[in-house]
């Protein structure tokens, strides 16, 4: 089954429309690079990559932070096409919240977010390893790399946690501290420690995705 079709959304109309919706980073340099990564060893914030997990848009801050990114991302923009593609986001059906959003609050939205300074990058969370797009390394695979490059740095950080909960949902496998720890070369205790309340709804949040 397809991606598009295993996460029910219709990319198609971002497509159409040209919408950038991933960037590698931009000025930060990778302390090491293949053929299918980028490591950085104290991470990047330039990373960002919407839509990637099959987890749906789920808070109205969430929806103005993807907004925000789409914007900075697509700086070409005029209000007319932030609004087109809010409207379209926004939409229960097309796949990407679990929400509905009223037109009136849409606008006000899209108003509030085209009075900010869209050249400053919007706050994102760190990454240590960025796959390159259509790198043809399985889940496996790609978990395995990060288990390894970790397991060179001292102790296991958040954003490692998290990158491992975003392939584990990737496979479509449902995220246990005990699966997190293995692929990170760790014990589940490691884990339960690094474990904050914020990484904790992200794991919540994707294991609902994944047993709708």
């Amino acid at each position: 089954m397809s991606q598009l079709n295993r996460m029910d959304r219709r990319f198609k109309y971002l497509w159409d429309k040209q919408v950038v919706y991933r960037r590698n980073p931009t000025t930060d340099i990778p302390d090491e690079e293949t053929d299918t990564y980028m490591f950085y060893k104290e991470g990047t914030h330039q990373c960002y990559d919407l839509f990637r997990s099959k987890a749906k848009i789920t808070t109205w801050r969430s929806f103005y932070w993807h907004m925000l990114v789409l914007w900075h991302l697509n700086p070409e923009w005029e209000d007319a096409d932030a609004m087109d593609i809010a409207i379209f986001l926004a939409y229960k059906p097309n796949g990407f919240t679990t929400f509905n959003m009223n037109k009136w609050n849409i606008a006000r939205l899209v108003y509030e977010v085209s009075v900010l300074d869209l050249e400053e990058p919007p706050r994102n969370k760190l990454r240590k390893i960025v796959f390159k797009p259509n790198c043809g390394l399985t889940k496996s695979e790609k978990l395995s790399i990060v288990g390894k490059l970790i397991g060179r740095l001292n102790g296991v950080k958040k954003e490692d946690i998290y990158s491992s909960m975003l392939l584990l949902n990737d496979s479509e496998e449902n995220i246990t501290i005990a699966k997190i720890a293995k692929s990170l070369k760790c014990t589940p205790r490691t884990i339960h420690r690094r474990m904050c309340s914020e990484l904790k709804q992200i794991k919540s949040k994707l294991n609902e995705e994944i047993n709708i």
